[in-house]
C-alpha cells in the first residue's frame, strides 16, 4: 500500500486542501479561462535529498483528478539533487486547478525533504561508524507518519512509531526507585507484559547513570537501553560493560540527548549501535522547491 493510501496521510491531504482552498480560489478564478491545460515545472533549487514524491500525485488529484504529473529521472524520494536548478518533474493540467494546489504540493515537498535533507547530513556524518541514525516521536502533529517516511528516504531509521507499538521505559516511569532495586522492578513490570494482547516490537529501558547500566544489564528480556545525556567516556564504559558480559549483539545501546552534526561521529565512535536524534523531525529547514508555469 503506498504511504498516500494511509488513512491518516489521506486525512491530512484533505485538511490540507481545506483549510487553504476553503470555499474557492479567488485569484485563480479570475482568469479568463481556468480550464486551459498548462505545463509547470516542478524544480530544486538548492541540494538536498527529496521526499514528497509518493504522494504528490494524490495532493493534485485532490484537486482535479485530469492533473498529470511527470518525474525527470531525479524526480525520486531519496535522490540526492548535487547542482541545482534541477528540474524533478512537469505538472500539466488546468490552470486554475494547478494553481490553487500549487502551495500545499510544496509545502508538502519541501517540509519532507527539508527532514530528509537533515537526516542524510547526519547519516553520512556516521558513516565510517557502525551505529545508524534513529528519529523520534518529536514531530509535527499529524505529520508523523510523512516525517518518518521522509527519515527513511534520507537514510535514517524509523524508532517506535507511537506509544503503541513499543515499549520504552524512561526515567518519569521509574521517579522513585532506587537503583538497587531498579532491576526488580523493570523485572516485574516485564512481566506484565504476558497480559498484554499486543506483543510490542521491541523493549527499551532509558538509564540516567552508568550504576543503573549496570542493573539493567542484569534483565533478560531488553532489547535496547538508552543512554541518555552520556558523556563520551559514558558511553565507551557502557558499551565495553556490555561486551564483556557477552550482550554484544543482544541488547543494543542507544545514545540520546542533544546530539547534533558536531557531535554525532564522536558518539557513533564510541561503539554504541543507535544514535537517536530529534532534529531530524523538529529542527529540519525546508528545502527551497518552486513550480513555475514554461
Amino acid at each position: 500500500m503506498s504511504i498516500a493510501e494511509k488513512q491518516d496521510v489521506a486525512e491530512l491531504i484533505a485538511l490540507a486542501k481545506r483549510e487553504d482552498l476553503g470555499t474557492g480560489d479567488l485569484s485563480s478564478q479570475l482568469l479568463a479561462d481556468a480550464t486551459e491545460r498548462v505545463a509547470f515545472a516542478l524544480t530544486v533549487k538548492q541540494p538536498g535529498i527529496l521526499a514528497g514524491c509518493e504522494i504528490a500525485q494524490p495532493v493534485l488529484a485532490a484537486y482535479d483528478g485530469s492533473i498529470e504529473i511527470a518525474w525527470s529521472s531525479a524526480g525520486q524520494d531519496g535522490a540526492k539533487i548535487d547542482a541545482p536548478p534541477t528540474q524533478i518533474a512537469t505538472v500539466t493540467g488546468p490552470v486554475g486547478a494547478v494553481l490553487a494546489a500549487e502551495r500545499v504540493l510544496l509545502n508538502f515537498l519541501q517540509r519532507l525533504s527539508g527532514v530528509a535533507t537533515k537526516t542524510r547530513a547526519f547519516v553520512d556524518a556516521i558513516a565510517d561508524a557502525d551505529a545508524k541514525v534513529f528519529d523520534t516521536r518529536k514531530t509535527t502533529p499529524g505529520w508523523r507518519r510523512l516525517e518518518k517516511y521522509a527519515v527513511r528516504c534520507g537514510g535514517g531509521s524509523n524508532h517506535r512509531f507511537g506509544l503503541f507499538d513499543a515499549v520504552l521505559i524512561k526515567d518519569n516511569h521509574l521517579h522513585g526507585v532506587a537503583t538497587d532495586r531498579l532491576a526488580a522492578t523493570v523485572f516485574e513490570m516485564l512481566n506484565r507484559l504476558e497480559a498484554r494482547k499486543v506483543k510490542p516490537s521491541f523493549v527499551q529501558i532509558e538509564a540516567c547513570s552508568m550504576d543503573q547500566v549496570e542493573q539493567l544489564l542484569k534483565i533478560v528480556g531488553i532489547d535496547v537501553i538508552l543512554l541518555d545525556n552520556f558523556s563520551l567516556d559514558q558511553l565507551r564504559e557502557a558499551v565495553a560493560w556490555r561486551n564483556e558480559l557477552g550482550l554484544g549483539g543482544k541488547i543494543e545501546l542507544e545514545a540520546s540527548g542533544g546530539i547534533d552534526l558536531d557531535t554525532v561521529r564522536a558518539v557513533a565512535q564510541t561503539g554504541v549501535d543507535r544514535v537517536s536524534v530529534g532534529a531530524l523531525t523538529h529542527s529540519a529547514v525546508a528545502l527551497d522547491i518552486s513550480l513555475d508555469r514554461i
